[in-house]
């Protein structure tokens, strides 16, 4: 991809074919002291107030920046590289880490030890580059007091509330409100599939863990979508098409919302699983199609609680579990509540959480 001028005229040329890049386009990203605030980089302009029919009374390209004359009298120089990032469309950063499928051979899990420095270091770009490539990273030595989890929240970027409050406590209770209240095991899940939208990430702090059993597990949804699809096509695409409704309810609030069971991006790419099937409610449907979503429910729902997908691992107190809701399944063994207290902490936080940190630090550290 390069820049290329003809006539007063910018192209872009993308390997196979040049294009004409609007000068309007061109003209609203000046960034002249006059007219951008380079402290908030916001323009210090409204480009909706300027005529449309700007054009180029000449330009020319001196080393890697564009020189620009406008025939409204402005002028000014652009990188190359900035506009055949943003031309082409690309997120070359956040859309570049891609994905790396696992399953349950995938057992060296690196824990990160957490410092007062974390969030602002070159650690923190690594682990959170990590986060993208598996779907979760786990922190040792997190503080256990004073619901330190909100200030860890809030240091990769800002809590999401729900009606759980800022943060919950995940422990055995009388009467709960949810079977994550208790000390039943819990079969692979996402959370809150509820909600519009869905918490994106969801942190859980281990503050105590007394008992034998009470194991952590997750399952990659990501791995577990891509093997459907190879394997049972057929029900792969009704598990994409056909939305169920899931609700939830207690004394304070009901919440419902229909999905898919994988939904897709727009280019029919891997975008998110919900899965919680003591909380879906799937549509009237002709009897022939619900024979094959049922089969087709029933198979990834094998696949999620398979040995062959499955990890598990003990938190101890000042882990921190940060995982992706909209790829990772995640459950527990069951545990004994006579053998002493299991505590986790739970708080979520969005994907502008993450992505906005992982830019911060990528410009931070010039990477």
């Amino acid at each position: 991809m390069k820049i290329e001028l003809h006539n007063n005229k910018v192209l872009f040329n993308n390997g196979s074919s040049s294009k004409e890049i609007h000068p309007f386009w061109l003209r609203e990203r000046i960034s002249n002291e006059e007219y951008f605030d380079n402290n908030t980089q916001q323009r210090k302009f409204d480009p909706t107030f300027l005529k449309t029919d700007i054009s180029i009374l000449s330009v020319k390209i001196n080393n890697d920046l564009l020189e620009i004359n406008f025939n409204d009298g402005v002028n000014f120089k652009l990188e190359i590289d900035k506009i055949i990032q943003e031309y082409s469309r690309d997120d070359f950063f956040i859309q570049s880490i891609k994905k790396e499928k696992w399953k349950s051979n995938f057992v060296n899990i690196e824990k990160y030890n957490y410092t007062d420095e974390l969030f602002e270091s070159k650690t923190m770009y690594d682990l959170l580059i990590k986060f993208y490539k598996y779907g979760f990273v786990i922190f040792k030595n997190v503080p256990t007091n004073d619901n330190f989890i909100v200030k860890f929240a809030n240091s990769i970027g800002s809590i999401r509330r729900t009606n759980f409050g800022e943060f919950f406590n995940v422990k055995s209770v009388p009467k709960p409100n949810d079977l994550a209240y208790t000390s039943l095991p819990l079969a692979p899940h996402t959370d809150n599939p509820y909600r519009n939208p869905v918490p994106c990430i969801q942190l859980l702090h281990c503050i105590t863990n007394e008992v034998s059993g009470g194991f952590s597990t997750l399952v990659d949804g990501y791995t577990v979508t891509e093997d459907l699809k190879n394997e049972f096509k057929e029900y792969y695409d009704i598990l994409t098409k056909v939305k169920v409704k899931f609700k939830f309810i207690d004394k304070d609030v009901i919440l419902e919302g229909w999905s898919e069971l994988i939904k897709l991006d727009e280019n029919k790419e891997f975008k998110q699983v919900k899965f919680s099937p003591r909380l879906d409610f799937v549509p009237i449907l002709e009897k022939k199609e619900l024979d094959l979503y049922y089969k087709a429910r029933n198979k990834i729902s094998e696949m999620y609680n398979s040995d062959e997908y499955r990890i598990e691992f003990k938190l101890t107190p000042g882990d921190l579990l940060m995982m992706d809701n909209y790829r990772l399944l995640h459950g527990r063994t069951e545990f004994d509540t006579n053998e002493g207290s299991r505590f986790l902490q739970g708080a979520y936080i969005d994907f502008d959480s993450t992505e906005g940190k992982l830019r911060h630090l990528k410009r931070k550290f010039n990477f």
